[in-house]
């Protein structure tokens, strides 16, 4: 009876634990906006480390949420253009990214190594959906998933309007930069 129970025990543990592996997720990823321009003499080039992200390793369902005032700006002024003028924080806080990686069934979470994916999915900002579709990686080292990417968008797809007084100095298009370190969730 007693090795029955504790039989029953290492199954429910185990179960759980594996179930708890297949979502993996962060409260501090980062997210790089990259609008510099040739003629440009300034970087127009900010930072968020505060990004949330989920991903499910069954389906391949990811999911990324970014509050736009956690962009960091080098000069404060441009970072207040960024969020009154361009982007509109106070009315549109954040921006998040619903989508699937294609080929989640070449990763192997049980194995350290890096893994190409296909990503496509939504990108909803500034009160617009814009498809996005990438290629990237997930390394998986010591049980922790790593996520990258690169893309672009176009700022006028998103209705971000750029006053004719600096578009020489802001790109027509941003490069999204995504370097996320995912935990097992542990829910």
């Amino acid at each position: 009876m007693m090795k029955s129970i504790v039989w029953f025990f290492l199954v429910c543990v185990a179960s759980t634990s594996i179930k708890a592996q297949d979502k993996y997720f962060t409260k501090s990823g980062t997210i790089t906006i990259d609008a510099t321009t040739n003629a440009s003499l300034e970087t127009v080039h900010a930072v968020n480390r505060t990004a949330r992200a989920v991903l499910d390793t069954k389906n391949g369902g990811l999911l990324f949420v970014v509050l736009m005032k956690g962009f960091e700006f080098q000069k404060a002024l441009m970072q207040e253009h960024f969020n009154e003028n361009y982007v509109e924080s106070d009315k549109y806080p954040k921006a998040e990214f619903k989508g699937q990686v294609q080929n989640i069934s070449s990763v192997d979470f049980t194995k350290d190594g890096i893994y190409n994916v296909t990503v496509n999915g939504t990108l909803n900002m500034h009160g617009k959906s814009q498809p996005v579709e990438t290629k990237g990686t997930l390394e998986v080292k010591s049980g922790k998933v790593i996520a990258n990417c690169s893309f672009n968008i176009i700022l006028k797809e998103y209705d971000i309007t750029i006053p004719n007084l600096v578009a020489d100095k802001v790109g027509k298009t941003a490069k999204v930069i995504v370097d996320c370190s995912l935990d097992p969730f542990k829910g």
